[in-house]
């Protein structure tokens, strides 16, 4: 019996000790964190992250920016984050934890605030300070240093593209058009990817085209189409390009494409469709198209029908198909309401006076005799013409 008491003794102390060892296997992280001023940051939330198995584990800063969580397994791999107002301003990777003393890590956002700062100055020297070498293993250094020239390289890239850019610009407003033309081709050999460049290097062409005849005009035209479609490549659902484009085509008198790249805006831009429309209907009455101008017009009322002057020209190309009924002009469907929507959406607009005028036509009889204004009263009638 006394064995059996002695046993039982044992197994328990035993099982003690197993309890101690278990429970001392945890281990503690311990920090602070420092603002930019050198004081401590209160409520800086700490987020630690097991990365061999899954844990996490927060807490947050105390008065003084200190913080500590205890009861970590050892052994572990953790991920420790420090966020400030949601965002993470500071990590440390691949610490781990251990019995005995806590681990320590400080967030020193002075640190870091000197360290960009170097890193700055070095992007803009292209020299790294001695303070941040120090900091560096040789691998890391000459890692930097390739990023560095490369870094340096691409802003000095980047400020001759901007250079040229604006400069382009500059001379396009000033409308200097050669001048901004070869500014605007300097920057696109410097980044072929810049869609803005062809835009602009298309717009101004087109706008050069526009003071000359001949030749020349058509040859700005070709330079113009060119650099649009350039655009289109690097932006193909760009529902603006496809009716600038659309534009060149027609003053090119190349109808059947323009009227495609028109409707292709259409598509990528219902909302915009009316005005797209409105353009096609001027590309096709310019060019003696009545019919097709008045569904073109007809369509962007139907797209926009807040857009006032889609509803003057709409009206203005249906009284080209106006008949007579012996001396009575007869308005054919719809022209005479959509001079109305027109006066109604723009009372003051620059097409008032001329709707008005259609409208009286439809309204009134076409005289077919020719009156002499200076003809005395009650004297011979003027010859017919």
């Amino acid at each position: 019996m006394l064995r059996k008491l002695r046993k039982a003794a044992l197994t328990a102390a035993t099982c003690l000790v197993m309890a101690g060892l278990a429970f001392g296997q945890m281990g503690t992280f311990t920090g602070k964190v420092i603002g930019e001023d050198g004081k401590g940051i209160q409520g800086a939330v700490i987020k630690i992250e097991r990365k061999d198995i899954k844990g996490n584990w927060n807490t947050k800063t105390n008065k003084k920016g200190e913080w500590t969580y205890s009861g970590m397994p050892v052994p572990g791999q953790f991920v420790i984050n420090c966020e400030i107002n949601g965002q993470v301003v500071d990590a440390v990777n691949g610490i781990r934890s251990q019995m005995g003393e806590p681990q320590e890590v400080i967030f020193d956002l002075r640190k870091m605030a000197a360290q960009r700062q170097a890193a700055q100055k070095a992007a803009e020297t292209g020299q790294i300070s001695q303070e941040l070498a120090k900091e560096m293993t040789p691998e890391q250094k000459a890692a930097y240093e390739k990023q560095l020239k490369e870094r340096s390289a691409q802003m000095q890239k980047n400020k001759a593209l901007n250079d040229a850019y604006n400069a382009g610009m500059t001379a396009k407003e000033a409308k200097d058009y050669p001048t901004a033309i070869e500014s605007f081709k300097k920057a696109g050999e410097l980044d072929p990817k810049q869609s803005a460049v062809w835009i602009q290097l298309a717009a101004t062409h087109d706008l050069l085209a526009k003071t000359q005849s001949g030749a020349d005009k058509e040859a700005s035209l070709n330079s113009a189409a060119e650099n649009y479609l350039k655009a289109l490549e690097l932006q193909p659902a760009d529902a603006g390009l496809h009716n600038n484009y659309g534009l060149v085509l027609a003053a090119q008198k190349k109808i059947p494409e323009a009227k495609a790249e028109l409707e292709k805006a259409v598509s990528l831009e219902p909302a915009g469709g009316g005005k797209y429309m409105f353009n096609l209907g001027a590309v096709l009455i310019n060019t003696g198209q009545t019919d097709p101008a008045v569904e073109a017009f007809r369509k962007a009322t139907e797209l926009d029908p807040k857009y006032a002057p889609a509803w003057f020209q709409f009206c203005s190309a249906l009284s080209g198909k106006m008949t007579l009924q012996g001396d009575k002009p007869v308005a054919p469907a719809g022209m005479k309401e959509a001079c109305e929507k027109y006066l109604e959406l723009d009372p003051t607009g620059p097409n008032v006076e001329a709707a008005k005028g259609l409208l009286q036509l439809v309204g009134g009889t076409i005289e077919t005799n020719f009156v002499n204004p200076d003809a005395k009263k009650g004297g011979k009638k003027a010859p017919k013409k």
